[in-house]
C-alpha cells in the first residue's frame, strides 16, 4: 500500500506539472476517432477540533489537530464511456467495513452512458440513499454530516442504473438536463425528474450494519428525484440491507427524504431518516430529521446553520438528541461573486469554515457513551480548512 501511494502520489505531481487547471486538471488525447479525457482532482480537509465533546474523559488535550478527509481522484470518458477513481489517503485497511475494495477507496466504477434516461454504473459507489450523504463531502454546508449519516447505506460494490434531468429537454437550455453518466446525488441543477436502482453487497460501510462481508447477502436502494432549476431539488429514497447484524438477523430497512432549494442568497435544506432494525435487531428503531440554512452576507462571507434531531429506541430504552451546528463559511480568493448551487462547488476550492455544536435533549452523564444515537453528547466547536482543486 505504501508503495502504491508513492506511485500515486509521484504520477499525480507529473501531471498537475503538465496540465493546465479547469475543473480538476484534464489531459485530452484523440484515440482513433474517440476523443479521451482524464481529469485529475482532489481535495483536503485540515482541521482543529475542542470542547468536552471531542475528548474521553482519559485525554487531556484543549485542541486535536487531524485531518477529515484527503483525497485523490481521476475520472475518464471516452465517448459513452466513463470511469471513476477516488481515493482517500486518511483511511485504515478494516475488515469490517469489507464491501469488496479497501476503505481507502471510495470510488471505483464503470459507467456507460446512452442517454438521459439510461446510465449503467458497475463497481464501488455511493449507494443512492440519502440526500446529504450524496452530496460531496467538500461541498458540505458545515464542517461535517453529523450523526444522521450513519443511517445511510454509505458505498457499496455493485450495479446501478440512473437517469438524470428527465421529462423537459425541449423546453429549456441544455444546461439544465444534460448528464454526463458520473453522477450519484443532485451535483447540479436540472430541470425535470430523475432515478436510480441499485444492487450491491451488504452495506458493510453504513453505520447501521454490522458483521457484513461480499457474498453473506445484498443491499438494495431506490430513489426518485424531481428538479426544478436552483428553486427545487427533492428526493424519496428506500434501502434494505440483508441481515444488517449477522447471518439470520433482521433486514435493516430505511426511507429517505430530501429538499433542497436555493433563492437569490439563502440555501434552505431538510431531509429526514426513518430507520428500522439497526444492526439487524428488530426492537432497534431510528427517525431523525435536519434542517440547514445559509445565508451570504458579502462575496466571501456566509453564515450557516444546521440543526440535527433524532429520536431512538431499543430495549425498551428511548433517547432523544439534537446537535446544532452554528458559524460560517469564509471563501478565500472566490473564483466570482456568484452563490448559485452550482458556482459554490468552485468557490468551495479554498474555505474556511468555523462551527461550534450545541448539544441538546438527553446529554446526562449516563448517556455519555450514546449507544442509540452517536451525536454529541456536550459542546465542541470545530475549525477546518479546506483546498480542493
Amino acid at each position: 500500500m505504501k508503495r502504491f501511494t508513492k506511485i500515486a502520489i509521484v504520477t499525480t505531481s507529473v501531471l498537475l506539472l503538465t496540465t493546465q487547471a479547469q475543473a480538476g486538471y484534464t489531459l485530452k488525447k484523440k484515440i482513433g476517432a474517440v476523443d479521451t479525457k482524464i481529469v485529475i482532482f482532489g481535495f483536503s480537509q485540515i482541521e482543529a477540533r475542542g470542547g468536552d465533546g471531542q475528548f474521553s474523559s482519559t485525554q487531556d488535550a484543549s485542541v486535536k489537530f487531524g485531518a477529515q478527509r484527503v483525497r485523490l481522484g481521476f475520472k475518464y470518458l471516452a465517448g459513452p464511456l466513463r470511469g471513476k477513481l477516488f481515493l482517500d489517503f486518511n483511511q485504515k485497511y478494516d475488515k469490517s467495513k469489507d464491501i469488496g475494495v479497501p476503505l481507502m477507496v471510495k470510488d471505483a466504477f464503470v459507467s456507460y452512458y446512452f442517454n438521459n434516461a439510461l446510465t449503467l454504473k458497475l463497481g464501488a459507489i455511493k449507494m443512492p440513499h440519502g440526500m446529504g450523504f450524496t452530496i460531496p463531502g467538500w461541498n458540505l454546508d458545515v464542517v461535517e454530516r453529523g450523526f444522521d449519516k450513519k443511517l445511510a447505506l454509505e458505498r457499496s460494490m455493485g450495479f446501478m442504473i440512473s437517469g438524470r434531468g428527465i421529462g423537459y429537454e425541449d423546453q429549456v437550455d441544455k444546461k439544465f438536463y444534460k448528464a454526463n453518466g458520473l453522477e450519484m446525488g443532485h451535483e447540479r441543477p436540472w430541470v425535470g425528474f430523475g432515478y436510480d436502482l441499485m444492487i450491491a453487497n451488504q452495506a458493510a460501510r453504513s453505520g447501521a450494519v454490522t458483521k457484513a462481508k461480499p457474498g453473506n447477502a445484498n443491499s438494495y436502494a431506490a430513489r426518485v428525484m424531481y428538479d426544478w432549476y436552483e428553486t427545487l431539488h427533492t428526493e424519496l429514497s428506500y434501502a434494505v440491507s440483508q441481515d444488517a447484524g449477522g447471518a439470520g438477523t433482521k433486514d435493516y430497512q430505511s426511507i429517505n427524504f430530501g429538499l433542497d432549494s436555493h433563492f437569490g442568497p439563502g440555501n434552505v435544506k431538510l431531509e429526514l431518516y426513518h430507520s428500522q432494525n439497526v444492526k439487524g435487531e428488530s426492537d432497534w428503531n431510528i427517525n431523525t430529521y435536519a434542517l440547514t440554512g445559509t445565508y451570504y452576507i458579502s462575496d466571501d462571507f456566509e453564515l450557516a446553520l444546521k440543526h440535527i434531531q433524532g429520536s431512538a429506541s431499543r430495549n425498551g430504552k428511548d433517547t432523544d438528541i439534537g446537535n446544532t451546528y452554528m458559524g460560517f463559511n469564509y471563501y478565500i480568493a472566490p473564483f466570482d461573486n456568484k452563490m448559485s448551487r452550482s458556482a459554490k462547488r468552485k468557490r468551495n476550492a479554498h474555505r474556511i469554515q468555523v462551527n461550534y455544536v450545541l448539544a441538546s435533549g438527553d446529554t446526562n452523564e449516563k448517556n455519555k457513551k450514546n449507544d442509540l444515537l452517536s451525536a454529541y453528547t456536550e459542546d465542541s466547536w470545530l475549525i477546518q480548512y479546506q483546498y480542493k482543486f
